[in-house]
């Protein structure tokens, strides 16, 4: 599987966008992993025979933090890459389990100072596996 990051796997859709982030919504799951906290949407009841293999994901780095562009950018970046790198989680886990990969997901970066690649690696490879456990119906 070439590992690529296109278009249809990243969140646009200011309408997804809003219901992923709306409060206290009963929909949308959480949970802190440090460095992030996932948001993410389960797969529709009546998408869920559809065989989508990849999550559409979005990335946030807050500007309240991080006051610098440059910062947040590389932080973004690093996070894309982590998530590029270890996506295939989500299609190993289906075909051994026969689960279904949440529809949407939200990583907040939470950390108050720029990680290394290493520990945002880490951190991905557990939300990730997280997220695979807490949507298994």
């Amino acid at each position: 599987m070439p590992q690529t990051f296109p278009k249809s796997e990243r969140l646009c859709s200011k309408k997804i966008l809003g219901d992923l982030f709306k409060k206290g919504s009963a929909a949308v799951r959480t949970f802190y992993l440090f460095p992030f906290r996932v948001l993410y949407l389960p797969q529709p009841e009546s998408d869920s025979t559809s065989n989508v293999s990849l999550p559409a994901i979005v990335i946030t780095v807050p500007k309240r933090t991080f006051k610098r562009a440059v910062d947040r950018n590389l932080i973004r970046r690093r996070v894309r890459e982590a998530y590029r790198l270890h996506k295939q989680l989500f299609q190993i886990e289906n075909t051994s389990t026969g689960s279904t990969t949440p529809a949407y997901i939200g990583f907040l970066y939470t950390a108050k100072q720029i990680i290394s690649f290493e520990e945002i690696e880490k951190g991905m490879k557990l939300a990730i596996a997280k997220c695979i456990v807490n949507n298994v119906k």
